[in-house]
């Protein structure tokens, strides 16, 4: 992902309400799968915008995401449970964009992870 400019808000919102106080990754990893859980408000359509070679999305396929990956899932990258083509599978949450429909807190949560991984962060 092509690094973004730096957004002094977000950074200090992923600071204190998503990594703080995270020692590993594993640590950092669950702050951001409940801060994740908490915020989007399921189900909700979004769109694919990035292709992935361990996805089964192409890009512009809509699917609706109906929660967080389990936990276990989400150990290294951040995934969530989608239902598209009559299937319930995961994908990675840094594929989507939520379509029009969706609330506020909801894409302010999804923007937070992709800037991160944006600016070369990771789980590991």
């Amino acid at each position: 992902m092509a690094k973004v400019p730096r957004d002094e808000e977000r950074e200090q919102r992923i600071s204190d309400e998503i990594i703080v106080d995270c020692y590993n990754e594993g640590e950092a990893a669950m702050g951001w799968y409940y801060y994740l859980q908490d915020k989007m408000a399921f189900p909700f359509r979004a769109t694919c915008v990035t292709a992935k070679k361990k996805s089964r999305l192409k890009v512009g396929e809509q699917v609706e995401i109906l929660a967080m990956a389990d936990e276990g899932d989400c150990e290294h990258e951040m995934w969530v449970e989608v239902k598209g083509n009559g299937e319930v599978f995961i994908v990675l949450l840094e594929q989507l964009q939520p379509l029009d429909d969706v609330d506020a807190e909801t894409i302010e949560a999804i923007e937070d992870w992709q800037y991160w991984l944006k600016q070369g962060y990771q789980l590991s």
